[in-house]
């Protein structure tokens, strides 16, 4: 029998939100050192889950205790000087709900891999059993082969991968493209379940035709249905997603959902199979840069809302209102003319994840400038190539030849994209991926579309919609969550950054009379640019009198708007981006 490395999980000590974890390592290793993970592919952020590990001891066979004690913060010596089989026995504290992490409790118990299991550099190539202990009435959920009760992967990275889930939950079954899919709805809800199964289907199956068939033999959707978290994550034949209790009704909430869904399917292909170089193989221990997340991330996203487009779960409206938001949502952050979309993506273990008051104006989110560059570099192959290319065939491409798991290298996405529309896409990615000015949208008139701009009205506009080109007032803050008007960010080149507001300041009065962050905002935009307004403002416990004079709001809120004559070809193009016709 090939030697292979079993791990048994107990999910006993419910209330106290402790996993017991088991692992057996095959003989033959004098001294042994034990690592877990400090991030999980997906999520760049090192997280140092072995902050949770207690009650650590190893054993010899018999069950004689060896010598193991830590190393470091993330790493365990055990020393087995007769060679024989070791296995070591730990507990994990699990209660962060989160897609990244784990969670038990007396209703259910999950754990991302990463989280929860170590393995050392001799046997991270090894086969994985993996077996489980539950409540009785439990089931266990997990996208890895099931063979006489214990679950099966190819190595350690297949294992942290095949995230699990636990409880009594009932299953949601349909199958697309051929292959069975599974949901795990987990939180009391209503749901349609035949419109469900209907609609997810229908965008597995448009994502799998993209590629031409799936790369998993099944396929299990976690959902966690909490009060108001909103995530996910891509898995090698899995996905866990976190949404709002009660979003699943019919509504805006609803396709977001769907949207949330086909961006983690989508991840099949773009991120699990098609991968940056600089990841191969994952170092789990240390940051992993690549300038591409980008590509990743942002391509992703963008296929996400397309996808449920094609599948015909939104129409063309809806979808160009929401790339008007994802567009409103880049041009609001003055960060973009701060950090390119390459050094976003290299900076996501110390930005992405750690925003703090300065990053509205120091940074751009890879998540969604990618979407939005990925829109217009899909316009790009298309227009250069009179519609017989666009960004499906470079995926297709970069899947053919990368995605064996090999990796993309870091020139390899714009390298497929020239070879397919041509070197004059070299300008496009020396702007729009490494450079930091103003995107250019001219391209939309290939579609018959053009890019328009109106300054937003209150604090619920998210643009995507066209509205009143009237100038109005400007501050310039952004607020913390709240009631109270406290300061989360003075925007750069704003009255308030020249004024002096400072992240922390509440302002507390307008013009001499109270305010919250409500009535604050509202009574701003009933005011006109150039006013002079008196603040109230408490730094701490010392009352401040500042004096302001508000600007124009800038035009960021964007939309699209049709050309009133497009052209034959425009229309053709619209027709074969968004597969409805133009008018």
């Amino acid at each position: 029998m090939p030697a292979k490395v079993r791990y048994h999980v107990e999910a006993s000590r419910l209330h106290e939100h402790l996993f017991d974890v088991q692992t057996w390592f095959p003989a033959g290793c004098p001294e042994l050192r034990l690592w877990m993970p400090a991030w999980t592919p997906g999520s760049y952020l090192l997280r140092e889950y072995a902050r949770h590990v207690q009650d650590f001891a190893a054993f010899a066979p018999e069950g004689t205790p060896l010598s193991g004690h830590r190393l470091d913060k993330g790493s365990w010596q055990v020393s087995n000087p007769r060679g024989g089989e070791v296995s070591v026995r730990y507990r994990v504290y699990a209660n962060e709900l989160t897609v990244r992490t784990s969670h038990l409790d007396g209703s259910h118990g999950y754990f991302n891999g990463a989280s929860i299991f170590m393995t050392t550099d001799a046997h991270r190539a090894l086969p994985c059993e993996l077996s489980l202990a539950a409540p009785e009435g439990w089931c266990a959920f997990c996208a890895l082969p099931e063979r006489d009760g214990s679950f099966h992967a190819a190595d350690f990275d297949e294992l942290v991968d095949s995230p699990v889930e636990l409880g009594p939950h009932a299953t949601i079954r349909f199958d697309a493209a051929g292959k069975p899919h599974e949901i795990v709805a987990v939180g009391a809800a209503d749901l349609d379940r035949e419109r469900l199964t209907g609609d997810l289907a229908a965008i597995c199956e448009t994502a799998a035709a993209l590629f031409g068939g799936l790369p998993c033999e099944r396929y299990l959707f976690i959902v966690h249905l909490t009060e108001k978290a909103r995530g996910g994550l891509e898995h090698r034949a899995s996905c866990t997603l976190h949404f709002p209790r009660f979003g699943l009704r019919p509504g805006k909430g609803y396709e977001d959902f769907l949207a949330l869904a086909a961006h983690e399917y989508f991840h099949l292909w773009n991120v699990k199979r098609i991968l940056p170089r600089a990841f191969v193989p994952f170092d789990y221990r240390k940051e992993n840069y690549s300038r591409m997340l980008w590509a990743f991330e942002g391509i992703t996203s963008y296929y996400d809302m397309l996808l449920t487009r094609r599948a015909g779960r939104c129409d063309a409206r809806l979808y160009l209102q929401k790339m008007g938001e994802t567009i409103t949502s880049v041009e609001s952050m003055p960060g973009r003319r701060a950090m390119s979309l390459e050094e976003s993506s290299l900076l996501a273990w110390t930005k992405l994840y750690r925003p703090d008051e300065n990053t509205p104006n120091s940074t751009i989110s890879y998540y969604s400038k990618g979407e939005v560059v990925a829109m217009l570099l899909d316009l790009q192959l298309r227009a250069a190539t009179e519609g017989r290319r666009s960004l499906d065939d470079a995926m297709r491409l970069l899947f053919e030849r990368h995605g064996d798991g090999s990796g993309v290298p870091e020139d390899g996405v714009e390298a497929v994209c020239r070879e397919l529309g041509g070197e004059g896409l070299a300008g496009f990615f020396e702007g729009a991926v490494r450079g930091t000015g103003e995107l250019d949208y001219s391209v939309l008139a290939s579609a018959g579309l053009v890019l328009k701009r109106r300054p937003k009205r209150g604090v619920g506009d998210k643009g995507g919609t066209p509205g009143d080109q009237t100038d109005v007032a400007w501050l310039g803050v952004e607020l913390k969550p709240g009631d109270r008007a406290l300061v989360a960010t003075a925007l750069a080149d704003s009255p308030a950054t020249e004024l002096g507001l400072y992240a922390g300041d509440e302002i507390v009065a307008l013009d001499g009379f109270r305010v919250s962050a409500a009535t604050l905002l509202e009574r701003l935009d009933g005011r006109n640019p150039g006013d002079r307004a008196r603040l109230a403002v408490f730094r701490g416990d010392q009352l401040l009198e500042l004096e302001v004079r508000l600007a124009a709001r800038p035009h960021d809120a964007c939309f699209f708007e049709k050309l009133a004559s497009p052209t034959p070809q425009q229309r053709a193009l619209f027709q074969a981006w968004l597969g409805e016709p133009f008018d």
